[in-house]
């Protein structure tokens, strides 16, 4: 089932990519075999650090562009208090 998500992937030189996708399974692939964003190319492998889903496009769109504009250290925050979500629902 497709899904409107907002994604933060980290990167091989440990830096950190926002986008958003409506098949995350399919993103990563693209990220991870060059066909992904530019920035993503020369910086691979990626991996998911943070995912967050969203009714529709516009929503996903919107908090995307809200996170790219995060200092890292707020990202960094959300990629932890996500793991911790995770952590606990295993």
């Amino acid at each position: 089932m497709k899904q409107n998500v907002t994604y933060i992937l980290e990167c091989s030189d440990h830096t950190l990519y926002t986008g958003w996708t409506n098949d995350i399974e399919k993103r990563l692939e693209a990220h991870n075999s060059g066909q992904g964003a530019k920035y993503t190319r020369g910086r691979r492998p990626v991996k998911l650090v943070y995912l967050e889903v969203h009714n529709t496009k516009q929503e996903a769109m919107k908090r995307e562009a809200f996170i790219k504009r995060l200092p890292r250290i707020q990202k960094e925050e959300l990629i932890q208090q996500y793991a911790a979500m995770l952590k606990e629902n295993l």
